[in-house]
């Protein structure tokens, strides 16, 4: 067999140039997603332990936990604000995020903003699957105390892990596989029965650790003690207020620039808008909160020691008491965090690597092929170190929103001002001249000019955050701590002024027709319904059709 013939092999059905089925629009059949399911998905994405270890990022900086409380919602409201406006391209006209991207970049430009998501899914899938691993970790020494001694430790220390460790990893990762074969939209009974078990577990770690505390009360975490000063350049306590609320937002932003993958699944626009605005926010606040209460209500029982991982926190429980009762509460406490991580990790990294690397290679891959790709690369990131490390590798992946911040705060402009909510989709999926989102050989040059500027001037207080060695201006540091803000108002700003100034001819003549963006929005929702229909019809009949033309008449439709 050749390698030409080979690789035909695994080409896909259905596809065109610039799509496949995952690719396309959603038709009725794929809007799925109801109130319910958007908040089920919210209430994954935020009660989880990445969100419970919120407050390990704030306090040690200096902050009393009610400035930490107090910047991580004012963060939450402005991530929510941020994470509505970018989910109306899904929501109204249901395309995904790498299709959108079209036009705001152009047809190939987009792929720099593709690219940006995926490598974060591959980064963020390895750490959230390691921490998956400690929670199975958790349960395997619930059965045997002495498992880690059982287990011969050949890895060197300085890999930040042990042998134990590592099978405990291997487990979780075999046991998430068949959970990367469910499909975005079916992804619904998964999500009431992980939704159920997350919120009980949470809910019940709360009333544990505040009925056990004792009468010692609460920790140092809960000290209102002010230590810094209350303002005078970026080490007071405004500032690193300031920075708290950007880390809140950086930290979901990889979430809010690719929403347009989920919110395409949405049976109403209203769904997708409601059942994300009070969600969020709800489970992000509640799961930051209640990680910095419990960790403050523990303290005492490990010598004033703040334990912010929850695995390590149960481990060290069992370590100080290895009784049945103790074992059995721990081992149902791994399996609820096994579960918490899957609900957390298949949606919000695996499947939203595979519906980007689908778009990307959209001949070969689909969405399944794509979230077991995301799920095999992933171990290159070299989890072991980065939750070694977690309060600085949160800290910079929140700080990476510096880069994604322009990205969305483009979205936005390019859908409420430059495009008046008015798409021609048809476009999005044509790979030539004919496109009016082709703009110069592909890419839309207004785009990287707003980016850049976006990124660039908090670049240096970002550089002086990753490497201490690296002295900048005051001024610098403060304008990295406004980063989110910063980045998404002007790279929005500019984007705006550069087609105000350059229009783009064949865009703003589109936008220009009087039709209206609900008739446009009711005629591609209609339009797709009918087609997939008739598809369909055609591929039942067994006229002649295969399911590879079958495609190709709605690709070409579209």
């Amino acid at each position: 067999m050749g390698l030409k013939t080979l690789v035909k092999r695994f080409e896909l059905q259905n596809v065109s140039a610039l799509t496949n089925e995952d690719v396309r629009p959603c038709e009725a059949e794929r809007r799925t997603w109801n109130f319910l399911a958007f908040h089920n998905y919210w209430l994954l994405i935020n009660c989880n332990i990445a969100t419970f270890l919120t407050g390990s990022a704030l306090i040690p900086l200096g902050l009393t936990w009610w400035q930490a409380i107090i910047s991580i919602v004012v963060g939450n409201i402005i991530a929510t604000t941020a994470l509505l406006l970018s989910s109306l391209a899904g929501a109204y006209y249901h395309i995904g995020f790498p299709v959108y991207s079209r036009a705001i970049w152009g047809i190939w430009g987009s792929q720099f903003t593709i690219w940006n998501r995926i490598f974060l899914s591959f980064v963020w899938y390895g750490f959230q699957a390691w921490v998956g691993g400690e929670c199975i970790y958790m349960i395997l020494l619930s059965w045997d105390p002495k498992y880690e001694s059982r287990i011969p430790n050949t890895i060197p220390a300085d890999t930040g892990m042990t042998s134990a460790q590592f099978v405990a990893y291997v487990i979780f990762c075999v046991i998430s596989l068949p959970f990367l074969w469910i499909r975005p939209h079916r992804l619904q009974p998964f999500f009431y029965v992980a939704a159920t078990v997350t919120f009980i577990f949470f809910l019940v770690l709360l009333i544990w650790a505040l009925a056990t505390m004792g009468p010692t009360g609460f920790g140092s975490t809960l000290s209102s003690e002010r230590t810094i000063p209350l303002t005078g350049g970026p080490n007071s306590t405004a500032w690193l207020m300031v920075y708290g609320v950007m880390s809140t937002v950086g930290s979901i932003a990889a979430g809010i620039l690719n929403q347009n993958d989920y919110a395409r699944l949405a049976k109403r626009p209203r769904d997708a808008i409601w059942g994300q605005a009070i969600a969020y926010p709800l489970y992000c606040n509640y799961a930051a909160v209640l990680g910095i209460l419990v960790v403050a209500a523990t303290q005492h029982r490990f010598d004033g020691e703040a334990i912010w991982n929850p695995p390590t926190l149960f481990v060290r429980l069992l370590e100080k008491d290895p009784s049945s009762g103790t074992r059995a509460a721990v081992f149902f406490a791994g399996l609820a965090l096994v579960v918490s991580q899957l609900g957390s990790s298949i949606p919000g990294n695996a499947l939203a690597g595979g519906i980007d690397l689908a778009s990307t290679f959209p001949k070969y891959i689909n969405i399944r092929r794509g979230a077991y790709i995301t799920a095999l690369i992933s171990p290159a990131v070299n989890p072991w170190r980065l939750v070694n490390t977690a309060t600085i590798f949160l800290t910079v992946l929140s700080s990476y929103g510096i880069f994604l911040a322009p990205m969305t705060g483009m979205m936005t402009a390019n859908y409420l001002i430059v495009c008046r909510r008015k798409f021609k989709v048809d476009d999005l999926y044509r790979g030539d001249r004919s496109s009016i989102y082709w703009y110069t050989w592909g890419v839309n040059w207004r785009a990287p000019v707003a980016w850049i500027v976006g990124v660039i001037p908090p670049l240096p207080g970002f550089v002086s955050q990753v490497n201490t060695s690296v002295t900048v201006t005051d001024a610098a540091i403060e304008l990295y701590y406004l980063n989110y803000v910063y980045g998404y108002l002007s790279s929005m700003l500019v984007y705006t002024l550069l087609h105000w100034a350059f229009p783009a001819k064949a865009l703003d003549e589109f936008v220009r027709e009087p039709t209206s963006a609900a008739t446009l929005q009711q005629h591609y929702r209609d339009r797709w319904d009918s087609e997939a229909m008739e598809a369909a019809a055609l591929a039942s009949s067994g006229e002649g059709i295969s399911g590879k033309d079958t495609g190709r008449m709605v690709a070409a439709a579209i």
